[in-house]
């Protein structure tokens, strides 16, 4: 992936952290993948690393993001697509503070300057998910996705519905370079909103 992204986590004191982390591993092992990140919700990606090389925890802290309380991540169901970060995830809504905090994210991106730009990218091109598995597959099938959501059911989590595991409100952003090979995808600059 070129450049760096700016991912959305949840809150560190929310229960979804480990659970997910868990659902990741189990879904990498079942599926064969090497590949074990941090459970995340993708706001941008293609941020040059110029943008902020001096001190990236300086420049994250100056971005002009929305109150916690204005930020939902909502889970819907799970999804499967032809791309490798896209393989096996959880569709989330768009809903106007992850839309909202996905432009002024985009806003930092080289050609995304504007803010109409920006806002034109969230509303019509913006997929927020959560990957559970990135692996070079064939897409999964309704039968594998069905046996996938039994086991992302198993610790609670609820997809299209509501509860306290169906998704989380406010979090966590982290800068992380997604430009090298994903086993080295590490945060440089994290902050809470």
């Amino acid at each position: 992936m070129p450049g760096s992204s700016l991912w959305l986590l949840p809150p560190k004191s929310h229960p979804l952290n480990k659970i997910l982390t868990s659902l990741i591993d189990r879904t990498s092992s079942r599926f064969s993948s090497p590949h074990i990140f941090i459970p995340h919700v993708t706001l941008t990606s293609e941020i040059s690393p110029s943008t902020y090389s001096a001190d990236p925890q300086k420049w994250l802290d100056s971005l002009q993001l929305p109150q916690p309380s204005s930020l939902q991540v909502r889970f819907e169901k799970l999804a499967s697509e032809d791309v490798f970060v896209r393989k096996l995830y959880i569709k989330c809504s768009k809903t106007d503070g992850l839309l909202s905090l996905a432009a002024t994210c985009r806003l930092q991106v080289d050609g995304f300057g504007e803010e109409e730009k920006a806002t034109n990218w969230a509303t019509e091109k913006y997929n927020p998910h959560l990957s559970m598995l990135y692996h070079d597959c064939p897409v999964i099938d309704a039968e594998g996705l069905d046996r996938v959501e039994e086991l992302v059911r198993k610790p609670g989590v609820i997809l299209g519905e509501s509860g306290e595991l169906a998704g989380w409100i406010g979090g966590r952003v982290i800068l992380v370079p997604t430009d090298k090979p994903i086993d080295q995808w590490s945060p440089v600059a994290d902050r809470e909103i």
